[in-house]
């Protein structure tokens, strides 16, 4: 069934309960509440900072955004564009297209104004809605992507040259349009992540949506008693098909706008949130105030907090080790996925599988994976291999790419580009990206693997491998290491600690620099690459 039957059902069973609820913790009053002074306010108090809507305002919204489009002539096949910052209209809007039978096509929020118009023109988009955060962006480009498509503005002081999505939508219809969906119609258009250049468009039917909802309730056992905390953007597939099983539920989440570790701990405390996905620089956030005093944990209610999950990115087992001597009561689960494969799941470790910390896991619900080489047959156990999954969840193509498509899925699988390994026990585990794979000397060297050893060092905050030209080798590794704060290293404590490593894993250059991650907290290595790959490298000391 499509996904909208989902809203509609949990509009007529839970209509007044609460869904959603978004805190904007940058303009919060200046004087910090402690979750104890917060008990004794009234319930769930209403402040400048924090918004909340209920299951029949979520639709009724959703209903009315859905009329409008259609009011002007938007029909299934049609596309949406979503150019908005983590909101209470985001996901009515998102289904507010998908009940027009209209593609939802979310947009990342970093894109710059070339990039915008590049991705409205590759997924044929017919409607650009839009929030006050890129009014600047959107103007730059405004004269010619207003020739053959409408323009929605969601906020406060419409500018000129868009219409306001407020206005109009007062206006409209609460009602459910009866516009017939099947799972085999098109649903939405993701967008990769773009760290290898222009972004590839990914085309989902409801059918994947609708798949991504039972994955993760499967994996993690939501109940209508669960509370979400969501921190990533909602653009990508990764936020969103988490937020899935709640939604699946009928129970709350909160959107958080801010990545602080006070603020995420202020969010789980005061809406009792139950489960948080975390990217990895967060959790280690959270983890370095808590050793550097700046955070008390009894300054919070975190009792109900059942479960810590991570996902779009390799887990250093160091860190989990150190979150379960803090956490101990937490359970812990990884899920490995792409927005190919409609975002988490299709791997999954699983919170029973908490020894096996540092695998991603084995094939999900309703998923099948397997390891190749590259041509195409599967390797032996313990052999590295390009990792392959197959399940409902696998996109329909890339859109407007054939050559790209072939390249990616064969016979129903899906080719992830990453390398990885099986264990005796059937565990896999990510090994590199297969283009970030160093070829020094001809020996094969992966760079997840010095990066997963280098984190395990007290004064390495963050740290990224890459491999440099070199005339000799072809390539050799650079370890690109973001100090933690207040403290400095160099590159000879660096060295000394990589002697514990094989020789041919040792970094030939030692970098002191930030780390640049993307909003889903992938490592940005091509921008890396670009910094420090030419021929003169010169190691920065770190000021603590």
């Amino acid at each position: 069934m499509p996904i909208t039957d989902i809203l509609e059902r949990n509009c007529k069973l839970y209509g007044n309960d609460i869904c959603l609820v978004e805190i904007n913790p940058e303009i919060k009053e200046t004087r910090r509440v402690t979750w104890k002074e917060y008990e004794l306010m009234e319930p769930n108090p209403v402040t400048h900072y924090r918004r909340e809507i209920t299951w029949s305002v979520f639709n009724e919204k959703a209903n009315r955004f859905a009329n409008l489009l259609i009011q002007r002539g938007i029909k299934k096949g049609d596309k949406v564009a979503i150019l908005l910052m983590n909101c209470l209209e985001w996901l009515p809007i998102y289904f507010g297209v998908l009940k027009t039978g209209a593609l939802a096509v979310p947009l990342n929020f970093r894109y710059a104004p070339d990039e915008i118009e590049y991705c409205l023109n590759l997924a044929e988009v017919d409607v650009l809605v839009f929030g006050p955060e890129f009014i600047g962006r959107v103007e730059e480009i405004a004269e010619s992507i207003s020739r053959n498509r409408l323009l929605f503005y969601v906020g406060d002081n419409c500018p000129s040259f868009a219409e306001d999505y407020n206005s109009l939508t007062a206006n409209c219809s609460s009602q459910t349009p009866m516009i017939p969906l099947t799972d085999a119609d098109d649903a939405a258009i993701y967008f990769s992540s773009g760290t290898t250049g222009f972004p590839k468009a990914i085309l989902h039917n409801h059918e994947s949506l609708m798949h991504s909802c039972k994955v993760e309730q499967k994996h993690h056992g939501q109940t209508k008693e669960d509370v979400f905390l969501c921190i990533p953007p909602l653009y990508h597939t990764g936020a969103k098909m988490h937020w899935f099983g709640s939604f699946l539920e009928g129970s709350k989440a909160v959107l958080l706008k801010g990545t602080k570790p006070e603020f995420i701990l202020d969010a789980v405390s005061k809406e009792k949130c139950t489960i948080v996905w975390l990217l990895v620089p967060w959790a280690q956030d959270i983890l370095d105030a808590i050793d550097r005093g700046d955070i008390k944990l009894e300054d919070y209610e975190l009792s109900q907090w059942r479960l810590m999950h991570i996902g779009a990115q390799p887990v250093p087992q160091s860190l989990i080790q150190r979150w379960k001597k803090v956490f101990p009561h937490h359970q812990y689960d990884t899920n490995y996925g792409l927005s190919e494969s409609i975002g988490p799941g299709c791997v999954h470790l699983g919170v029973e599988n908490i020894h096996k910390v540092g695998a991603i896991g084995k094939a999900g619900y309703g998923w099948q994976v397997k390891i190749v080489n590259e041509n195409g047959e599967q390797v032996t156990r313990g052999e590295v291999g390009e990792l392959a999954v197959k399940g409902p969840g696998v996109m329909t193509c890339y859109y407007n790419d054939e050559q790209a498509t072939k390249e990616v899925l064969r016979d129903g699988w899906l080719f992830t580009g990453d390398m990885a390994q099986e264990d005796e026990d059937g565990f896999i585990f990510l090994v590199d990206r297969k283009k970030d794979v160093v070829i020094s000397g001809g020996e094969n060297i992966y760079p997840v693997q010095i990066e997963d050893f280098l984190r395990t060092n007290n004064k390495v905050k963050d740290v990224a491998v890459i491999g440099i030209p070199d005339k000799r080798l072809g390539e050799i590794t650079a370890a690109i290491i973001e100090v933690k704060e207040g403290m400095s290293a160099t590159e000879e404590e660096i060295n000394e600690y990589c002697m514990k490593l094989p020789k041919y894993k040792r970094p030939r250059q030692v970098i002191f620099a930030d780390i640049p991650r993307n909003p889903t907290g992938k490592i940005e290595k091509p921008k890396l690459r670009k910094m420090y790959g030419g021929d003169s490298l010169v190691a920065v000391q770190n000021k603590s």
